[in-house]
């Protein structure tokens, strides 16, 4: 069949990706790409922190000793040996207080981006395979929420339902889900016109096999690529968001609340600053990172 209508395994990126698949892994083609590698592992270690703080944690987050406020970094002049990134304000450990903000940090990156691409994935097919009036509605919806300037949008959401970590996962939820969508109705737009799509058509599969079973596979590399970036958005968005007040209640260690107040004293105790500024643009940096290194180790075109 497939040689009366003409179709080659060049031809149809349905079947050379099932080609690609059993021919190399996954796996291995990630471990080659240095960027993978590098910034995964960072990744997996604020992972780690976040699952483990109770016992990584050498103190009390919330202990507070007005006694040892603002004290350096244990290897600096006048630093204590059990505070190792020193101490802010109020006598907490600021070592310990990163390690726990890992927690919000990972929940919102993961919660909040995988909700977003959920959401915008079955849209974004929905408009781009189905056409008509259902790609009419989607795409306005879609133009219309794009039109709102997302950092303001997440600060009114948030302002209105609330301050929390449930607040904070919705709004960027509400947000994100367009960055999805759009991309995702483009690239299912692309892979309908594609003969492997023609080839099952005239198999007699039905409309819902052909855009689950033949068009996601093919979609889903890509839709991986944007979870991992907006997983770096999501973890900007909440720092944000802490910055200014509006996450969770500020005894909850956060790197954004934490960047808040080191930039009060940041002429007296710069460590106050540096230090979760630095762990901030790490963690987005690796997601990025790690997000580029996706795409290069799983398009079929650049790999080529």
């Amino acid at each position: 069949m497939v040689e009366v209508i003409g179709i080659s395994e060049s031809d149809t990126p349905g079947i050379a990706a099932t080609a690609d698949r059993s021919g190399s892994s996954v796996l291995v083609r990630l471990s080659r790409e240095p960027k993978v590698v590098l910034f995964g592992a960072i990744i997996a270690l604020v992972v780690f922190c976040a699952l483990f703080a109770p016992w990584i944690a050498p103190i009390d987050p919330l202990e507070q000793d007005l006694l040892l406020e603002k004290l350096p970094p244990a290897w600096l002049d006048r630093g204590e040996a059990g505070y190792l990134l020193g101490t802010d304000s109020l006598g907490r450990d600021v070592f310990s207080r990163m390690i726990y903000a890992c927690r919000i940090t990972v929940a919102v990156a993961f919660i909040a981006a995988t909700l977003a691409c959920l959401i915008g994935t079955v849209l974004g097919l929905a408009a781009g395979y189905f056409g008509g009036w259902v790609d009419m509605v989607i795409s306005r919806l879609v133009d219309m929420w794009m039109s709102f300037p997302p950092v303001l949008l997440s600060i009114l959401l948030v302002a209105v339902m609330g301050s929390g970590l449930h607040s904070v996962i919705l709004a960027i939820v509400i947000i994100d889900w367009t960055r999805f969508c759009r991309v995702v109705r483009s690239e299912t737009l692309l892979q309908t016109k594609q003969e492997y799509v023609d080839a099952a058509v005239i198999l007699g599969m039905r409309r819902a096999g052909i855009l689950i079973r033949e068009i996601l596979p093919n979609v889903l590399p890509m839709i991986l690529v944007l979870l991992t970036l907006e997983m770096g958005i999501a973890v900007t968005v909440e720092a944000i968001l802490s910055f200014v007040g509006l996450s969770v209640s500020t005894d909850t260690p956060t790197w954004g609340g934490m960047i808040a107040e080191g930039r009060q004293v940041i002429y007296h105790a710069w460590w106050l600053l540096v230090f979760p500024l630095a762990a901030l643009f790490l963690t987005v940096l690796a997601f990025n990172q790690v997000g580029d290194g996706l795409r290069a180790a799983l398009d079929p075109v650049l790999r080529r």
